[in-house]
């Protein structure tokens, strides 16, 4: 029983990251550029404090402008609004609002991790307010919720 039970071990990491912090020290975060067709000039900021905040702030990753042992880059590829619901009488009652973040990850120390994919994220509001009136709060909460699903993609491995 003794044996069996020094067999079994389970690690919790409460930073919400899973990094060996004794190979993987540095991480590279390129600035993201928007490429979409519509385009809301704060996005791009917001976007990329954000994404780096995360890290710095969940991890003990040092930042650096070149060779990172992670490297994360990427673009905003989309940034649409579309016709959600339509009211009784047919005209637009509700109108969805959406980023999609391309995103190239590269582990130095495990290339296996390495990966290309697309994060995105949709928040709706109703077609009686203009889309100057919510549209920082919205892009707030889906940068939000965008940085997390990277973050989680790229070093969180659940």
């Amino acid at each position: 029983m003794a044996l069996l039970l020094s067999a079994c071990s389970i690690s919790y990491k409460f930073n919400g990251s899973s990094i060996d912090y004794t190979k993987t020290k540095t991480i590279q975060i390129v600035e993201f550029p928007i490429r979409s067709s519509y385009v809301w000039g704060p996005m791009a900021s917001m976007f990329n404090n954000k994404l780096k905040d995360k890290f710095a702030d969940h991890t003990r990753l040092i930042q650096v402008k070149r060779n990172g042992d992670l490297k994360i880059e990427g673009e905003i590829s989309q940034y649409n609004q579309r016709n959600k619901a339509v009211s009784s009488e047919g005209t637009s009652a509700q109108v969805e609002l959406s980023i999609t973040v391309n995103v190239r990850f590269t582990n130095r120390v495990n290339h296996k991790e390495d990966f290309e994919q697309s994060f995105t994220s949709s928040a709706t509001y109703e077609s009686t307010r203009s889309l100057s009136s919510v549209q920082e709060e919205l892009v707030t909460q889906m940068i939000d919720d965008i940085t997390e699903q990277i973050f989680n993609a790229t070093v969180a491995n659940w």
